[in-house]
């Protein structure tokens, strides 16, 4: 009985440490998502940055420098930030919301709540963005 109970317990274990991974997947995507389109920002790079816009973004400003303009403009903390870290997330359905909490160059603290949502293909697209002037930032 004992040995039994081992087994089943050998098969349980990874099971669950599996799941959890797979849980964590979606932020772990829309975190990297993230990270490249900042990357893309500071390196003035408007091309890579855009690819990370969803349709919807994409629908409003349909070129890359309409869209850079605006982030740049309406954006700052996000086009140019000191610092940053990944604060809370949620996954709800299809959709994965991100905290990112900036230090800005100014010295000034933000909070930008990402929505990105899934796409046909599986993956994600940047959906929009909320900067508030402080940390941490709204429920999410």
């Amino acid at each position: 009985m004992f040995r039994s109970f081992v087994i089943a317990l050998g098969l349980v274990i990874p099971l669950a440490g599996g799941g959890a991974a797979f849980a964590d997947e979606p932020v772990d995507t829309a975190r990297a998502i993230i990270q490249q389109q900042i990357a893309a920002f500071l390196h003035d790079d408007a091309e890579a940055a855009y690819s990370f816009a969803s349709p919807a973004i994409r629908g409003k400003f349909p070129d890359k420098a309409t869209f850079f303009d605006m982030v740049k403009r309406g954006y700052q903390p996000v086009y140019r930030p000191g610092n940053f870290a990944f604060g809370r997330s949620k996954v709800v359905g299809d959709q994965v919301l991100q905290e990112v909490l900036i230090s800005a160059p100014d010295g000034k603290d933000w909070t930008a709540v990402y929505e990105l949502v899934k796409q046909p293909d599986g993956g994600y697209k940047i959906n929009g963005v909320m900067i508030l002037q402080q940390a941490p930032g709204p429920a999410i």
